[in-house]
C-alpha cells in the first residue's frame, strides 16, 4: 500500500467514525423526545417505586416486607377528601363508645395519627411520619366507613429505591410499579 492510499484510508475511517458518532447521538435524542419520529412516547430519567392506592388492599405487608425499619411506606392524608369527622373510622377502633384520644381507643398501633379540634364537630387528623410503620390499619378503617382520605404511599425521601423491591415482590394486589421520578404521587379520588 502506498502513502496516498493509507492517508485516504485513515481519512475515510475518521470520517466514518465521526458520522457514526453523530448518528448515535441523533438517534438517542430522537428516542428520548416524546412523540419522536419513531412514535415513541418514552419518558427518560430515573424511576422510583410507587404504590397505587386504588389497588392496595391494606394487607399489612408494607410494614413487614420493606428493607427499611420502619417501612418507607407511610400513611398519607388527602385533606381535600377528608370529612374532618368527629368519629373517624381511621382513627378510632371499631366499637369505641367515647370519642376521646386515649391510646386504647386508637386504631393506630403506634399513635402516629394526631387528632386536633378545629370547631364543633370537626377535627383535623395529621400523620406523624416518624411514628407511622405503614401497617395500613388506619387506611383500611378509613376506607371501610369513611371516604378513603387516608392512603398508603411510598415516601421517596425514605425509600432506598431497590431494583427489586421486596414489598412489590410480595404484594398480593400487584399495587407497586416503577414510574418516572417526575410523576406525582397517585392518590385515590384524584383522576384515577
Amino acid at each position: 500500500m502506498d502513502k496516498q492510499s493509507r492517508r485516504k484510508f485513515i481519512r475515510m475511517a475518521v470520517r466514518g467514525a465521526i458520522l457514526g458518532g453523530m448518528a448515535i447521538v441523533t438517534g438517542d435524542l430522537l428516542f428520548r423526545q416524546e412523540g419522536s419520529l419513531f412514535g415513541k412516547n418514552r419518558k427518560s430519567g430515573p424511576t422510583v417505586w410507587q404504590l397505587d392506592p386504588a389497588k392496595c388492599i391494606q394487607c399489612g405487608r408494607c410494614a413487614t416486607e420493606c428493607v427499611k425499619t420502619p417501612s418507607a411506606v407511610k400513611c398519607t392524608h388527602a385533606y381535600s377528601m377528608c370529612g374532618y369527622c368527629n368519629l373517624c373510622s381511621g382513627y378510632f377502633k371499631p366499637g369505641t363508645k367515647t370519642l376521646d384520644t386515649g391510646g386504647e381507643k386508637q386504631l393506630c398501633p403506634t399513635s402516629a395519627i394526631k387528632r386536633t379540634f378545629v370547631e364543633d364537630p370537626f377535627y383535623e387528623y395529621t400523620i406523624d411520619e416518624a411514628l407511622c410503620i405503614g401497617c395500613g390499619k388506619c387506611v383500611k378503617g378509613c376506607g371501610a366507613f369513611g371516604n378513603g382520605s387516608l392512603q398508603l404511599q411510598v415516601q421517596h425521601h425514605i425509600c432506598d429505591n431497590c431494583n427489586e423491591c421486596s414489598i412489590a415482590r410480595n404484594c398480593p394486589a400487584d399495587a407497586y410499579r416503577r414510574v418516572p421520578l417526575t410523576d406525582p404521587y397517585l392518590l385515590k379520588g384524584f383522576g384515577m
